[in-house]
């Protein structure tokens, strides 16, 4: 075998392990986004725990249901829970490699937060209802292609007559690619969680249900009381302060993995953000 022999034997295999170990990473990624698959996950994973300590104790009886339990549960999981498979996989078909808030700079994450929390402060203030919905990583495609498309400048402005009164766009969600304003009127589906305040409306339940189907960033004003919520990795925030909502957006929208420079930079966007409001 001549070297360069070898070297191609090596270059393979080092490029299938990482393919492997994309494709491994990439299902995660997209199951932990989705609260629904994540609670599947867990309930199998208990039930495989339960089978090996019955095996282990010797409790024959509830080792032999869930013997005929997992070799019939792929095809009775597929069949129940298919809705939530297809939501998963039309998640990995719409990730995107690099999320777009990441290519943000420090100065135009902050002038993006800025941007958000003055037309929010407004819209409390005035009981204007809104529903502002940030991209990460799972592209938000399909709800923009069906909404009023408009890729303007990210202004305080523009999302305050957005969501101002008898403007026909107020009652769908603005969506934000980037520091830009992607489309106005989108259209989420609606959370179906027990736990939910019965007394929360569409927007609030809007918010919910992007942010259990994908990693998006919802901010959410109040018409009725004028309450700041932001929903998020499957969770509504309920009843912010402005100052709360601001630091949950700042956090939020900080790149998952920077070097040192990028690090101390980040930590000046507070200092920065007081010193322009």
């Amino acid at each position: 075998m001549t070297i360069f022999d070898t070297v191609w034997w090596v270059l393979r295999r080092v490029i299938d392990i990482g393919i492997v170990w994309m494709i491994f990473y990439y299902i995660l990624k997209n199951f932990k986004n989705n609260v629904k698959m994540s609670l599947l996950i867990k309930g199998v994973l208990v039930i495989v725990i339960v089978k090996l300590i019955s095996d282990y104790v010797g409790f024959t009886t509830v080792g032999w249901i869930l013997e005929y339990v997992i070799e019939w549960g792929p095809l009775a999981l597929i069949i129940i829970f298919q809705p939530e498979i297809r939501g998963a996989l039309e998640q990995l078909g719409r990730s995107q490699l690099l999320g777009r808030h990441k290519i943000l700079t420090v100065d135009e994450r902050e002038k993006m937060v800025y941007e958000i929390i003055q037309a929010v402060d407004y819209c409390r203030k005035a009981r204007i209802g809104a529903l502002i919905v940030i991209e990460r990583d799972i592209s938000l495609s399909d709800y923009i292609d069906k909404a009023k498309g408009l890729y303007a400048d990210l202004t305080n402005e523009l999302l305050i007559s957005i969501f101002f009164p008898n403007n026909p766009l107020h009652d769908g969600a603005v969506i934000i690619q980037g520091n830009r304003i992607s489309c106005a009127g989108a259209v989420f589906p609606t959370s179906n969680n027990i736990k939910l305040n019965k007394r929360l409306g569409t927007r609030h339940r809007a918010a919910l249900g992007i942010a259990e189907e994908t990693d998006a960033l919802s901010i959410v004003v109040s018409e009725e009381t004028g309450r700041i919520s932001i929903a998020v990795k499957g969770e509504l925030f309920y009843n912010l302060s402005l100052d709360d909502a601001r630091m949950m957006l700042i956090d939020e929208l900080r790149p998952k993995a920077v070097d040192e420079d990028a690090e101390s930079d980040i930590d000046n966007e507070e200092e920065i953000y007081e010193e322009n409001n």
